[in-house]
């Protein structure tokens, strides 16, 4: 197992063991912070969170008692100066299913990239959380096909957004699924180029690596990995990239695939132990493959053979921006979510009954 901690900030934690424990309830938010980053440590809970401006940052680092788990409230930002929403941990983190029967509604979108503002605006617009950000979705299900890390500047608030909204979602009788693109394995086994330069200095201050900040022993690195690469939902599959004919001729399903490549998530040696994880891992993988939209492109036997193959009748991915509104190809079997939301692009796929609509960030939608 890789060392998650530097001498560094255990000697940061020894001076905090010796302290006493702090209200349970973390410090009332400051403008301008980044955080929190939830890190685990011989039994105790610690939370850093960056202060300051480009004038200056510092870490605040506060811990807990893991009996303390449960009543501990976390305070994260918006894209709105002085508006925060509320996050509370999971009791336990178990790994998602492959299959689902298919709601009555369904939201759908991917690529957010640390476009907090983009992501809150879509939701609250089209009625999937209030302005609170508490869910109001009801029995839909929200669909995230992937890509909601790197380049943007307010990962961290994205990530626990959706943390939150999972457990609101299954109290409601709804379900938000979190399918991993290839950004989200980047960050998970230390391919960082595309990682903002906010949080490499945030590792620093808090002593770390980048990449431990989403380990094994960070809340959310450990929920990541619950996380699967494919989902069927119903008569649809969702995928970050898509689903190459090298992964059709392999002798596998939906929750083979996330069953085989769940442990190699962090592996950053690219030694796996089979052709097929090498397959999955790779350009033909599901969170890489871009065959749908440029290069040698998909037939469309192909996709009916995926089709086929998983028993559904429509694909969604992400990954691949082709246009600047949701579109569908392959004779409206595949539709592609990925818009390039820092440019204001953004839209989300909203199925009702039967009727597919693109929804945009006035709430306004129309059919597909």
């Amino acid at each position: 197992m890789k060392k998650l901690f530097t001498y560094s900030f255990f000697l940061l934690f020894t001076g905090l063991l010796l302290s006493a424990i702090k209200p349970v309830v973390t410090n009332d938010p400051v403008t301008g912070e980044d955080g929190p980053y939830l890190l685990y440590k011989n039994g105790q809970i610690f939370q850093g969170r960056i202060l300051g401006d480009s004038a200056g940052k510092k870490l605040q680092l506060d811990s807990y008692s893991m009996d303390q788990k449960s009543k501990l409230v976390l305070q994260v930002g918006t894209d709105v100066p002085g508006i925060y929403f509320s996050v509370k941990l999971k009791e336990k983190l178990k790994n998602e299913k492959t299959e689902w029967k298919s709601p009555a509604k369904m939201f759908v979108l991917s690529d957010i990239e640390g476009n907090f503002k983009s992501f809150r605006t879509l939701l609250q617009a089209n009625g999937v959380i209030d302005s609170a950000f508490h869910w109001s979705f009801g029995e839909g299900h929200l669909v995230l096909s992937g890509d909601f890390v790197d380049r943007g500047t307010q990962v961290m608030e994205v990530l626990w957004l959706i943390y939150s909204l999972e457990d609101q979602a299954k109290a409601a009788g709804g379900y938000v699924h979190y399918i991993l693109g290839n950004h989200e394995i980047m960050n998970l086994d230390g391919d960082i180029r595309y990682v903002h330069g906010k949080y490499l200095e945030a590792a620093s201050l808090l002593g770390q690596s980048y990449v431990n900040l989403l380990g094994e022993n960070a809340e959310l690195g450990r929920w990541l990995r619950t996380k699967n690469i494919i989902e069927r939902i119903g008569n649809m599959l969702f995928v970050h990239g898509g689903i190459s004919e090298a992964i059709n001729n392999m002798n596998t399903t939906a929750g083979l695939l996330n069953e085989w490549s769940r442990p190699f998530y962090a592996d950053s040696t690219f030694a796996f132990p089979s052709p097929q994880l090498d397959t999955i891992f790779g350009d033909l993988g599901p969170f890489w493959y871009r065959g749908y939209y440029m290069g040698q492109k998909a037939t469309m036997g192909q996709v009916d053979s995926t089709l086929d193959k998983f028993n559904v009748k429509y694909i969604f991915t992400g990954h691949t921006i082709v246009a600047d509104t949701i579109t569908r190809f392959y004779n409206g079997k595949v539709f592609n979510t990925d818009l390039h939301h820092a440019k204001g692009y953004s839209e989300a796929v909203l199925k009702e009954g039967d009727l597919f609509y693109r929804v945009n960030l006035r709430g306004e939608k129309k059919e597909l």
